[in-house]
């Protein structure tokens, strides 16, 4: 498995830090990967096997504590007499109950190094917060980025550029056209089944399975059980839903017609928990609109992205057919995944497709297929040329001819997920 260096740079100035690492994603991401790729580091630095704890709380061996006075105990076994840091590493802390207070207990003793992770994007929400605030910090974890993917499967810059640096220009030039063919053909791959770890070994078909396994996984544990949910087929077609008309803008009003169709009953209240749960489990995210003139958040209209594209393939099946939906929903995860906070833009009568913030700065993109004709390139650049502030504003399609225009920059999408051009 590859290193995880976007989180790991993340994770390294608080190791050692009495602060805990909180470690938050949808199932199967990586957090577990992440959690070994930390203990290997440790043992290199020189840190004792003895003293590092690592629990997978998933794990049968594991699956007899489940409140703090078991794990209390088998810390305690575990954790020779002696002075020396210890290093706990606690996966899925989530199934042990009131597991904050322990938690808590061990950072006030100063001894410990605290790693945790957690398949719910609520795990330091309300109460928690309270009780651990200013002892934490939180990292999201994701799955593979583009160029993960591509590290993963040996494409990376560097190795090319290694291969290559001793060769003629010819060879190169040969070289360069079939890795940029091969780039190509990983994206459609990309686009089609995204990148979740845990799938990326397998064939397609394998790949569905998985999949299917998965999400019927995350329902149940992460959805279902977790908040009492009793109509699993209803959360099942809001979901499917969801799925079919990523990128829309969608109120639960038009849910509420959508299964209105099919003769069933539901309260735009019901439709609001359900999708809490669904953000909650990391399967999706909402993305809020944001009047630019007003400089204000809007109620009511959002748009939905799914995690990874894989799900929605399963689901829905038809990310190559909706190559400009997918396209949308790539973009927001790798914005997402670059720590930029996110909105939709809403200037006069025009939409734009993300507002991006970070570190007090602001960039704007807009996200099509191709600028297929006058109408599309009118269209996609216009908004963008109406806001007149000097923040930064990019067009991102699947063209690979330049068609930058009035201060406004066009990049190609793989460009984009490859480098750090935003």
């Amino acid at each position: 498995m590859i290193k995880r260096d976007l989180y790991l740079n993340k994770i390294r100035p608080f190791k050692n830090k009495q602060i805990i690492k909180v470690l938050t994603g949808i199932r199967r991401c990586g957090k577990s990967t992440i959690l070994e790729q930390i203990v290997d580091e440790l043992k290199k630095d020189g840190v004792k096997e003895e003293n590092i704890i690592l629990i997978n709380f998933e794990l049968e061996e594991y699956f007899n504590i489940r409140n703090i006075d078991q794990l209390s105990n088998h810390i305690n076994k575990l954790v020779k007499n002696n002075h020396e840091k210890k290093y706990l590493f606690f996966d899925e802390i989530q199934n042990v109950k009131n597991w904050e207070k322990l938690i808590n207990s061990y950072l006030a003793k100063k001894q410990f190094d605290i790693y945790i992770t957690g398949s719910n994007a609520k795990l330091l929400s309300g109460e928690l917060a309270t009780y651990l605030s200013g002892r934490y910090i939180e990292i999201k974890i994701y799955p593979f980025s583009f160029s993960e993917f591509l590290k993963y499967k040996n494409l990376q810059n560097e190795k090319y550029n290694q291969k290559n640096k001793n060769k003629d220009l010819k060879h190169k030039n040969i070289e360069k056209y079939k890795r940029e063919y091969k780039i190509k053909d990983l994206f459609y791959e990309y686009l089609k089944f995204g990148a979740m770890p845990s799938t990326l070994a397998f064939e397609d078909n394998e790949k569905i399975k998985l999949f299917h396994d998965l999400y019927n996984s995350i329902i149940l544990k992460d959805v279902v059980q977790r908040n009492e949910v009793r109509d699993i087929d209803l959360l099942d077609r809001i979901v499917r839903y969801i799925m079919a008309n990523v990128g829309q803008l969608f109120s639960a009003n038009s849910i509420v017609k959508y299964l209105k169709k099919d003769k069933v009953k539901i309260s735009t209240k019901t439709i609001y928990n359900y999708l809490s749960y669904l953000e909650d489990a990391c399967l999706i995210n909402k993305v809020r609109r944001e009047d630019l003139i007003g400089k204000k958040l809007l109620n009511y209209i959002e748009k939905f992205y799914v995690v990874d594209l894989g799900f929605r393939q399963v689901l829905f099946g038809n990310n190559e057919g909706d190559i400009g939906q997918s396209l949308e929903n790539i973009v927001y995860n790798e914005l997402i995944r670059r720590d930029y906070n996110v909105t939709i833009g809403k200037f006069r009568d025009k939409e734009v497709d993300f507002v991006c913030k970070k570190n007090n700065q602001t960039v704007y993109i807009q996200v099509s297929y191709i600028l297929a004709d006058k109408t599309t390139i009118k269209r996609e650049f216009d908004p963008l040329i109406k806001i007149k502030d000097n923040y930064p504003k990019y067009v991102i399609t699947m063209d690979e001819v330049d068609m930058s225009r009035s201060g406004i920059k066009h990049i190609n999408v793989i460009d984009f997920l490859k480098g750090d051009i935003i």
